[in-house]
């Protein structure tokens, strides 16, 4: 593994992960951002049951359907909800131990795959669900335009996108607001993070991290053949946008 400042380059994700799976004391999942800015997350929340999940989850559920894709399936809290109810899911993420766990907790079709890699050469599938914040995985906005275009071509004809992010502009966090104009001059959309995710001795590479606004998901859509089907309401920033897929590009 590479180096930097005492911190070794790798699966930080996945060793967290795998020390929450084996019970160990003191596991925290910490975010770095490019400016310094840190904040500290509890992954045992990536094992919750369905009962103790934020009802904006639970509603999510319900629009599934058909053969999914769970994009950044963490340890498949998900996708095992869904496999429970009858449902054929596979669960992907770049992270080698985040999959070792969701095979240990009996997912039946799990790959390491980074977004990136979805270019199925069928249309498989009829969902894809990308919660936990994962529209973020999109980076940036040609990213997520190249994206969805592929998501369009590997999806069956009235397949959804059912994606969970939050609106970055709904704070009045004055870090978070000083990081917004700092991105504008740097011609990044406010809500594009450059972060990594750092547990113990082990960091991740830096990478894009994409939230935004009901108007910018609006203004990413255009042309990709997806269109806002009902967008659902969270605690604070947080939203759901249930994305339909348009048999013609507009």
């Amino acid at each position: 593994m590479a180096k930097t400042r005492n911190l070794q380059v790798g699966d930080a994700f996945g060793q967290e992960i795998w020390a929450c799976y084996k019970r160990e004391c003191c596991v925290f999942e910490i975010v770095e951002r490019d400016d310094g800015y840190i904040d500290a997350i509890d992954p045992s929340v990536y094992f919750s049951e369905y009962d103790a999940w934020p009802q904006v989850e639970r509603r999510a559920m319900e629009f599934v359907r058909g053969r999914v894709l769970d994009v950044g399936c963490g340890v498949g809290r998900h996708a095992l909800y869904l496999q429970k109810k009858g449902l054929h899911v596979l669960g992907i993420d770049v992270s080698p131990l985040a999959i070792k766990v969701c095979k240990l907790r009996e997912l039946k079709k799990a790959k390491v795959m980074s977004i990136e890699g979805v270019d199925f050469k069928r249309n498989p599938f009829e969902t894809m669900i990308m919660m936990g914040n994962n529209f973020g995985l999109f980076g940036s906005l040609k990213r997520a335009r190249r994206l969805l275009e592929r998501f369009h071509r590997v999806t069956s004809e009235n397949a959804l996108i059912i994606a969970d992010t939050r609106d970055p502009y709904r704070t009045d966090n004055t870090e978070h607001l000083k990081y917004h104009r700092l991105n504008r001059e740097r011609s990044r959309m406010g809500g594009q993070v450059k972060i990594r995710i750092r547990f113990r001795r082990t960091a991740t590479e830096w990478f894009d991290y994409l939230m935004v606004s009901r108007e910018e998901m609006e203004e990413i859509l255009k042309g990709t053949g997806w269109k806002i089907k009902e967008l659902i309401d969270a605690d604070g920033a947080q939203y759901l946008a249930i994305l339909a897929k348009q048999l013609e590009r507009t």
